[in-house]
């Protein structure tokens, strides 16, 4: 019996002991190919395999024992406890051997174990495997990538800043005419953000992003609330914010429409008198519950971003004569996106995005962005999207007058966006984006000297930037520039309850939702993996845009 019981421990304990997930050795070394990764792999599965095949033997010998002293003791009633515990030890054997095999199993699934989950201490020493051993082109090759495939497909930003400009200039001008002044928002000067003006826009067709700020109507205003001025906030409202009503003395409590009498043709933002006719229409359009959320002096961005559009339908409407052009709604998953509509067949994209400054500062409250699967989706109806983007272009601006002439910093960010646009198109989208790549690069500038970004050191600086982001996909953590980040020069002028707030994790989802964060993983390494391939099939020739059918278009 006591031999018995030591041999099904003994069979246990080697089982964990040799189990690599658990204590994994020390001195192994990594391969310095996939192939030869997968190999090495296989030959241990199969290894696994036979070690599997012996226990189950020593199992079936142990179960024999078992009952071989079931019958011993089926003939001794007097000691009854030992049969106990041979039942208990045995059932205990078997749910281990089974919480390992899962285990097995469960870490067996790819090609790429390490990326796929596990433990986030043993994440750190991982990253780099494959970039050790990938041959990146060497810098004579990226600058003629660089000069044939980026430089020159982006040339004409200028101009088409410059015509998008002037004509959300008499968009905006148009609106505010038809806008009423005593019920209407206020639109003030747009404001241009995004890699557009950042000057390390890839993707064609050029794309200008503007804010258009707006206000509401005396005697109202708006009170900004963070998410972090509540201790108690839930994680999924992380990043957002509310927008609250209030009257110009800041009094949150009651209406005006409860204190004075409004004449026929003012309408409550709050409240309304029918709930039907819209300001400035005429009565000739419905809105139910007009910018805020039923029964609540919260804006609600949905509803906002509706009237946003309809009143640039009114404005269009208006000058509409003046151009030979037509102008439509764009993507319907990006709001505010437009199209301007040549009769040549071509056209040109842009954004218009209504937003709230947050105090005095440079913070903007937008609607909400574009879906994307790293994005998590807010938790109200109320909830608005805090945009540092234009902190984002002060931050680069700032930064680059202490670089070195010609530095490569946005030539970095501009290949890898290059990169990861033609691997979406490949593979198809991935929970990685561009505003990834552009927070990695913001704290490649913070923690690393300016000498460092001298124009001969782009492919050091490309192999760093992605050695950052495979790092950070690894430990499943890339954190927010500007929120918490103490390193940020105070010259900036960030509001305090910024620099106070916790850091925010932008890979979160990546820990609530695995297969994305397998799909995401799987896709950069292909990128890598491609890299080679597609900057030297690119800088033979200018490349084509990626093969996918157009957006649908509203007109307006």
């Amino acid at each position: 019996m006591a031999m018995g019981l030591f041999r099904v421990c003994l069979v246990v304990v080697t089982a964990i002991i040799n189990h690599p997930l658990l204590f994994p050795r020390e001195n192994a070394t990594v391969p310095e190919n996939e192939e030869e990764f997968i190999r090495k792999m296989q030959e241990h599965q199969e290894k696994l395999q036979m070690e599997q095949l012996r226990l189950e033997e020593e199992l079936s010998r142990l179960e024999a024992e078992k009952e071989a002293l079931q019958q011993e003791e089926a003939e001794d009633q007097q000691q009854p406890e030992p049969h106990a515990t041979w039942d208990l030890w045995s059932t205990l054997c078997m749910v281990l051997f089974l919480i390992i095999e899962v285990w097995r199993q469960d870490h067996q699934d790819g090609t790429l174990p390490e990326c796929l989950g596990g433990d986030e201490d043993e994440l750190p020493g991982l990253g780099g495997i494959l970039l050790q051993g990938l041959p990146l082109p060497n810098r004579a090759t990226l600058d003629h990538f660089y000069e044939h495939c980026i430089r020159s497909a982006t040339g004409d930003a200028t101009r088409t800043r410059e015509f998008v400009e002037g004509f959300v200039d008499d968009l905006l001008e148009a609106l505010r005419s038809v806008c009423n002044w005593n019920t209407d928002m206020e639109m003030e000067d747009f404001i241009g953000v995004g890699s557009m003006y950042e000057n390390w826009q890839v993707e064609r067709p050029l794309l200008c992003h503007l804010f258009v700020p707006f206000i509401p109507p005396e005697p109202y205003s708006f009170h900004p609330e963070f998410w972090c001025s509540s201790l108690s906030m839930p994680l999924e409202r992380q990043g957002y914010g509310k927008i609250k009503v209030t009257l110009a003395d800041g009094d949150p409590l009651g209406c005006i429409c409860d204190k004075t009498k409004l004449g026929e043709d003012m309408l409550c933002l709050l409240h309304g008198k029918t709930r039907g006719a819209w300001p400035g229409s005429g009565g000739s359009s419905e809105m139910e519950d007009l910018l805020c959320s039923r029964e609540s002096s919260y804006l609600d961005p949905t509803k906002v971003m509706k009237w946003f559009q309809m009143a640039l339908t009114r404005a269009w409407h208006r000058i509409a004569h003046k151009y030979e052009f037509d102008l439509a709604f764009g993507e319907l998953d990006t709001p505010g996106s437009l199209k301007i509509k040549f009769r040549s067949g071509k056209f040109m994209p842009f954004i218009l995005t209504p937003v709230i400054q947050y105090n005095d500062s440079d913070l903007y409250f937008i609607t909400q962005l574009p879906k994307e699967p790293c994005v998590e989706a807010p938790a109200s109806d109320t909830d608005w999207i805090l945009s540092f983007a234009v902190y984002e272009r002060q931050f680069l601006r700032m930064t680059a007058k202490g670089l070195p002439e010609g530095a490569c910093h946005l030539s970095c960010l501009q290949i890898t966006s290059f990169l990861l646009s033609k691997q979406s198109c490949l593979t198809g989208p991935s929970g990685l984006s561009d505003y990834h790549l552009k927070t990695a690069l913001l704290h490649l500038l913070l923690s690393r000297p300016a000498a460092d970004w001298k124009a001969s050191q782009l492919d050091v600086r490309l192999r760093d930037l992605l050695c950052f982001l495979e790092r950070s996909l690894l430990e499943k953590k890339l954190y927010h520039f500007f929120l918490g980040n103490h390193k940020v020069p105070e010259t900036m002028g960030l509001p305090e309850v910024v620099s106070r707030a916790e850091p925010l994790n932008l890979f979160r989802p990546f820990v609530l939702q695995r297969t994305l964060y397998h799909n995401t993983v799987h896709s950069f390494y292909e990128m890598l993996k491609n890299t080679p391939t597609l900057i030297s099939e690119y800088s033979l020739h200018v490349p084509s845009d990626c093969a996918s059918p157009p957006p649908k278009a509203v007109a307006l």
